[in-house]
């Protein structure tokens, strides 16, 4: 039910009110994207980068300063997160690969292929405490000519793959998503939550988060489904320190506590891809939505690195 103040909440579960602020404004900070993604905080510097993925470029967002580019081209860069080096990682849609920007600049190529076969389009990334990268690859950059180049996929869409970037191994950990999407770990990363949102007419198209025990850091059992999205798809998704999922969705934001209970929801006037905390306390959830970023001030701390 919409919150009684009338604002951006609406609230499905008392637990929600001891994760938001009641009187705290959702700010639209930037709108001129063509599909906005990939949000990543980078806490020493107090700046946020996020990509406009048909736009070919990365945006710099910095509290005192405003906007400013970070990046262009980006070879159709989608999603973002850091390692334990603070260096970025990004997904490439152009050059259908994982890339890694160096201390210095430059970029180093993590994976591009499987088995021999190139990859179809990473989509998104997360980084584990040991540092091995884990992310998706479904064919969203390949479909067309606006995310990037329109080809014929080369391995199948249902992969989940977990890289180790000192052997260059990489294996698929999941093999059975029809397109996985977002990921993310618990905060004791004894979990690993996985959007399977294959865009479809077709209503018996997965539109949910599948969650599976980690094994060893490196291998996936016992998945099941943690919860479904009512309104659209989820995309990217970010946890708090308590465990409670803050994913993207059509109408906004929703919240689920551990237990797969939807808490409640920040409605967003524009589809959201994607969203992450930041600001000095991690405390400020910045949301990608198509053409805007947006960002909102919560009671909750969000569970990331660095």
């Amino acid at each position: 039910m919409p919150h009684e103040d009338d604002t951006c909440f609406e609230i499905h579960d008392s637990r929600f009110r001891h994760l938001i602020v009641p009187s705290a404004k959702l700010e639209e900070l930037y709108s001129g994207c063509r599909w906005a993604e990939g949000p990543v905080w980078f806490s020493d510097h107090n700046y946020l980068i996020f990509s406009d993925i048909p736009n070919q470029r990365m945006l710099r967002y910095t509290p005192d300063a405003g906007i400013s580019v970070f990046r262009e081209p980006s070879n159709f860069i989608n999603g973002n997160t850091r390692d334990r080096s603070g260096r970025l990682i990004s997904c490439q849609h152009g050059n259908r690969q994982v890339v890694r920007t160096e201390i210095d600049g430059t970029i180093t190529v993590l994976a591009d292929r499987y088995q021999g076969k190139r990859l179809n389009s990473p989509n998104d990334v997360v980084v584990k405490s040991d540092g091995s990268i884990w992310f998706t690859d479904p064919t969203y950059g390949i479909l067309s000519d606006y995310e990037g180049y329109r080809t014929e996929p080369d391995l199948p869409t249902r992969n989940v793959y977990r890289l180790d970037p000192e052997s260059g191994d990489l294996r698929a950990v999941v093999e059975d998503f029809q397109q996985p999407n977002g990921l993310a770990f618990s905060p004791d990363e004894r979990l690993l939550y996985i959007a399977d949102s294959a865009y479809s007419h077709d209503e018996s198209a997965p539109r949910h988060i599948r969650v599976f025990d980690v094994v060893d850091g490196q291998r996936l059992e016992n998945g099941c489904i943690f919860c479904t999205i009512d309104k659209g798809l989820p995309d990217g998704f970010r946890l708090d320190l308590q465990g409670n999922v803050w994913t993207s969705a059509g109408d906004g934001v929703h919240c689920f506590a551990p237990d797969g209970t939807l808490l409640g929801k920040i409605l967003v006037p524009q589809t959201v891809a994607n969203l992450t905390f930041g600001g000095p306390r991690k405390n400020r959830l910045f949301i990608t939505a198509t053409q805007s970023l947006y960002a909102i001030y919560t009671l909750a701390t969000g569970a990331q690195y660095p």
